[in-house]
C-alpha cells in the first residue's frame, strides 16, 4: 500500500508540476468604432482575485495562469460591460471592443428627461414622457402644439391634424416607432392613427429633416418613439387613469415592460377612451363624441452587437361629426353661419349616430440590425399597414347603415440601411426603401367614389453624411431619389370628361366606354429629388446657430388627382386635377439658441419657396340631386412661406420661471398675389409655473394662449341664386373669426408609495375663465363655437 501511495503522489505531482501556470494574457480595450484605447478600463478575471486597470494605450497584462478557460469581464465609464469567456494556452493576446458610442448610451437610460435628437443640423424639438403624460386623453395633434410654429388644422376638437409652419397632411410625415404611416393622410378630416399612450418622446422636424425618413416632407417630420431598452433585469409599468367633465370622458391607458440584461424585452400597452358630446360655453355640440381602443406589443433583443423587433399596433377609433355640420345645401351652409349657434342642439349623449367615422389601422413590423467591427450597422425592416376608414352621412332606408365613404389602403414597405459609422467624426449612412400600395374604394356605397381604386410603387434611395469638424462645427448634408408610380382605375362621367378638357389631353387612357361614362386608365410616374445641407456652430458656451438648406419634392396624392365627387363627411364637392405636376419646395432656415443658468431662448426663422403648390380652395357651388352645394376645387401655384417661431424660457428663482412661445407665419400665393388659405394667425403663449420638489414634487402652472385674428385671408366667397325668389344669396366662407384669449391651468404631486412605486395626481382646468370663442383652423366653425371649460383629472402610478 505504501508503493501504490508512493506511486500516486509521483503522478500526482508530475501532473502539478507539468500544468503550465506561467503563462501571460496581455489584451487590448479598444472602443467599438474607431479603435482608440478605452483607458482606465477594469479587466477582471471572475471567479478570482485578478483584476487590473487599462493603461493608456488601453492594454493590460495577467501573468502566471494557467492554461484553462477564464471568464473575463471588462466594464469602462459609459460602456455596457462586457463579459467573455478566454482559453489561456501559453501566452495570449486578444483585443476586446467595447460599445462606447454615445447615441447608444442615451438609448439605456431609463430616466424619461433623456432624448435622442434624430437630426444634427435641423430644426428639431423634442416633446418627452413626463409631456406626453399630460395628453393620454387627447390626440397626437393636440400634443404637438406645446412645440413652437406647430398648430393644428381640426373637424370638430377630437379629429385635430397637425400643421408644420403652416403644412399640414401629405406635407407632413409621421413615423410610428420607424415605421411611415399610411393612413389617407391626404384628407382634412383624417387624423393621425396613433394612440399617444404608445409614445415615450417624439421629434418634431420642421423641414425635410433627415432624408432616410422620405424626401416628400416639406412640411415636417413628426418621428414617435417608444420606450426605450433597459439592459437589466427589470420589470416596471405605468397606468393613467382619467376623467373631464366636458364630454363626461373617462380614459385608461396601462403599459408594462420586461426586460432582461441578455438584451431580451418585451411590452405591452392599452388604452381605452371614451367621451360623450362635448359642450361650448352655451350649448351641446350634439354628436361629438369618441370611442377609442389602442394596443401595441413589443417584443425582441437588443444588444449592441445585433438585435431584432416584432411590433404589433392596433387602433380602432368611432368618432362623431357635430350633427349641425350636415347641411343638405349651400343655403343650409348660409344659414348655419349666420345663426351664431347650431341648428340641432340636443341633449347630452354618449350615442354616436351619423354623420360619423370608423377607423381601423393594423400596423405590424419586423426589423434586423447586425454591427460589423471597422464597418458600421446594417438594418432591415419589413412592415405592413391596413387601413379601413368608413365615413357615414345621414341617409334613409335600405342605405342607412351603409357608410359614403369606404376605403381600405394596403402598404407593404421594405427598408435597408447601412450606417457607416466606424469613425465617428465622418459617418456616412446610405440605404433604399422599396414599397407597394393598394387602395380599394368599394363600389357597393351607392355613391360616387370620391377616391378610385389605384395601385402605387415607391423605390426610394438616399444617402447621409456628418462630418465633425472638431468640437464647434458639424456639418451633415444629404441626398435622396424617389420613384413614384401610381396605377388608378376611375370612372368619369362624359360631360365631366369634356369639361375639364380631358378628351383633349387625355384621350389616350380610356379603356372602355358606357353611354354616360368612361372608364380610364391613368398611370403617372414621378422622379423626384431631395437634398439637405446644414451647418450647427457653437459660437460659445451660451451661444449656437444652425443653418439649413432644403430640396423636397412631393407628388400629388390620389385626392389631389382623381377626386370627383360629394366628400359628405366634409359637406363639399370636391375635384381633382389630372394635369397636376409635382411640388418642389426649398427652404431655407437658421436658429439661434442662447443659454444661460436662467435664462434660455431658441429663436428660427424660415423662408419655403413651393413650385406648383396644391391647395384646396372654394370655388363656386355645384348643382347636385340635393341641391346646390360647396364646390371645392385643388389648385396648383407657387407660393412661399415665411416666419419665426420663439421659445423662450426665464427661472425667476429656484421655485418660479416663465415660459413663452410665440408663433408668426405668412404664406402668399405668387400668381395671383393672394394671401394663402388656412394659414395660422399670430399666437403666443405664456406660461408662469411654481414647483416645490419638497412638496413631493408640487407644481402649478397658469398659462395663457393669445390668438390673433387673421387679417391676410384670400376671399373666397360666392353667390348662389335662391331659385324660389331668384334672389341672390352671398355664402361668406373666407371672413376669420375674431380674436381671442384664454386661460388654463394644472398642477400636480407625486407620492412615493413603496421604493418603486409613485403615485402622481394631476389636475388641469382648460378654458378657465369658459370663453366662447372660434378658430379659424376649426372646420366646425362655421356652425358652432369651440368647447368651454373642461377640467380634468387624471392620476398615474409608476411602478
Amino acid at each position: 500500500m505504501k508503493n501504490i501511495y508512493l506511486i500516486l503522489f509521483v503522478l500526482f505531482s508530475g501532473f502539478i508540476y507539468g500544468q503550465n501556470c506561467k503563462s501571460i494574457f496581455i489584451g487590448e480595450v479598444l472602443d467599438f468604432h474607431d479603435k482608440k484605447p478605452l483607458i482606465n478600463a477594469t479587466v477582471k478575471l471572475v471567479g478570482t482575485n485578478k483584476i487590473t486597470i487599462a493603461d493608456e494605450k488601453g492594454k493590460f497584462t495577467f501573468k502566471d495562469l494557467c492554461d484553462q478557460t477564464y471568464n473575463i469581464e471588462v466594464s469602462h465609464i459609459g460602456c455596457e460591460t462586457k463579459r467573455i469567456a478566454v482559453l489561456i494556452n501559453g501566452d495570449t493576446y486578444i483585443k476586446i471592443n467595447l460599445e462606447h458610442h454615445i447615441e447608444e448610451l442615451n438609448e439605456v437610460t431609463l430616466s424619461s428627461d433623456s432624448f435622442i435628437k434624430k437630426t444634427k443640423t435641423g430644426q428639431e424639438s423634442i416633446i418627452k414622457t413626463k409631456d406626453l403624460e399630460r395628453f393620454s386623453a387627447a390626440s397626437l395633434g393636440d400634443a404637438l402644439q406645446q412645440v413652437s410654429g406647430v398648430s393644428s388644422i381640426n373637424t370638430g376638437n377630437t379629429i385635430v391634424k397637425p400643421m408644420i409652419n403652416g403644412l399640414h397632411s401629405s406635407r407632413i410625415l409621421i413615423l410610428n416607432n420607424n415605421v411611415r404611416l399610411q393612413d389617407q393622410e391626404w384628407g382634412i378630416e383624417h387624423a393621425p392613427n396613433i394612440d399617444i399612450n404608445s409614445a415615450n418622446q417624439i421629434s418634431v422636424i420642421k423641414g425635410s429633416g433627415s432624408l432616410a425618413y422620405g424626401g416628400d416632407a416639406i412640411g415636417g417630420v413628426v418621428v414617435v418613439n417608444p420606450n426605450n431598452i433597459i439592459l437589466k433585469d427589470t420589470l416596471y409599468g405605468r397606468t393613467i387613469i382619467g376623467g373631464q367633465t366636458n364630454g363626461r370622458g373617462y380614459h385608461i391607458s396601462s403599459t408594462l415592460n420586461k426586460n432582461y440584461k441578455s438584451g431580451w424585452f418585451a411590452q405591452i400597452q392599452g388604452s381605452y377612451k371614451k367621451n360623450g358630446d362635448f359642450k361650448t360655453p352655451d350649448y351641446n355640440l350634439t354628436n361629438t363624441g369618441l370611442n377609442s381602443v389602442g394596443l401595441a406589443a413589443r417584443l425582441g433583443k437588443k444588444k449592441f452587437e445585433s438585435g431584432f423587433e416584432l411590433y404589433y399596433s392596433y387602433l380602432n377609433s368611432e368618432i362623431g361629426i357635430l350633427g349641425a355640420s350636415h347641411i343638405g345645401s349651400a343655403f343650409d351652409l348660409e344659414r348655419a353661419i349666420n345663426l351664431g349657434q347650431p341648428i340641432l342642439i340636443e341633449d347630452f349623449s354618449y350615442s354616436i349616430n351619423v354623420p360619423k367615422q370608423k377607423i381601423t389601422h393594423h400596423l405590424a413590423k419586423a426589423n434586423y440590425y447586425k454591427r460589423f467591427q471597422n464597418f458600421g450597422k446594417i438594418s432591415l425592416q419589413y412592415d405592413y399597414q391596413n387601413n379601413q376608414r368608413f365615413e357615414f352621412d345621414v341617409r334613409i332606408g335600405d342605405r342607412k347603415n351603409i357608410p359614403a365613404v369606404d376605403l381600405t389602403l394596403q402598404t407593404h414597405t421594405l427598408l435597408a440601411d447601412v450606417n457607416l459609422d466606424a469613425n465617428l467624426d465622418r459617418k456616412v449612412d446610405f440605404g433604399f426603401m422599396a414599397r407597394y400600395q393598394d387602395n380599394f374604394a368599394n363600389p357597393d356605397t351607392g355613391v360616387r367614389r370620391l377616391i378610385p381604386d389605384y395601385t402605387k410603387y415607391d423605390f426610394g434611395v438616399y444617402t447621409t453624411t456628418e462630418w465633425r469638424v472638431h468640437d464647434a462645427i458639424v456639418l451633415d448634408a444629404g441626398l435622396r431619389y424617389d420613384f413614384n408610380r401610381m396605377d388608378a382605375k376611375k370612372f368619369y362621367r362624359k360631360s365631366r370628361w369634356e369639361e375639364r378638357g380631358y378628351n383633349v389631353d387625355f384621350s389616350d387612357i380610356i379603356i372602355e366606354e358606357t353611354n354616360t361614362q368612361f372608364l380610364t386608365n391613368p398611370v403617372f410616374d414621378y422622379h423626384n429629388i431631395s437634398a439637405s445641407v446644414g451647418v450647427k456652430y457653437r459660437l460659445n458656451e451660451k451661444n449656437q446657430i444652425i443653418l439649413n438648406y432644403n430640396l423636397a419634392s412631393r407628388p400629388p396624392n390620389a385626392s389631389e388627382l382623381f377626386s370627383d365627387g360629394l366628400h359628405h363627411s366634409a359637406a363639399r364637392f370636391e375635384l381633382g386635377n389630372l394635369r397636376f405636376n409635382k411640388e418642389v419646395a426649398n427652404r431655407i432656415s437658421a436658429s439661434h439658441t442662447y443659454t444661460t443658468s436662467k435664462f434660455n431662448v431658441i429663436t428660427e426663422v424660415f423662408y419655403n419657396k413651393i413650385k406648383d403648390y396644391i391647395y384646396l380652395r372654394p370655388l363656386d357651388f355645384i348643382l347636385t340631386t340635393r341641391g346646390p352645394f360647396p364646390l371645392w376645387s385643388y389648385q396648383q401655384t407657387n407660393a412661399n412661406l415665411f416666419g419665426i417661431d420663439l421659445t423662450a424660457t426665464y427661472k425667476i428663482t429656484n421655485a418660479l420661471q416663465w415660459q413663452n412661445k410665440t408663433a408668426f407665419i405668412k404664406g402668399y400665393d405668387l400668381d395671383t398675389n393672394l394671401p394663402l388659405i388656412d394659414i395660422p394667425s399670430f399666437n403666443t403663449t405664456n406660461e408662469i409655473k411654481y414647483s416645490k420638489e419638497a412638496w413631493h414634487n408640487f407644481s402649478a402652472s397658469l398659462k395663457s394662449d393669445w390668438v390673433l385674428e387673421q387679417n391676410e385671408f384670400p376671399d373666397f366667397n360666392f353667390e348662389v341664386e335662391n331659385e324660389l325668389n331668384g334672389e341672390m344669396t352671398t355664402i361668406d366662407i373666407s371672413s376669420p373669426p375674431p380674436a381671442y384669449h384664454l386661460l388654463h391651468f394644472y398642477s400636480e404631486v407625486t407620492f412615493p408609495l413603496h421604493k418603486k412605486t409613485r403615485l402622481n395626481i394631476g389636475i388641469g382646468i382648460n378654458n378657465l375663465l369658459d370663453t366662447s370663442y372660434r378658430n379659424y383652423l376649426n372646420r366646425m366653425r362655421y356652425f358652432a363655437d369651440d368647447l368651454g371649460r373642461n377640467i380634468t383629472l387624471q392620476v398615474k402610478l409608476n411602478y
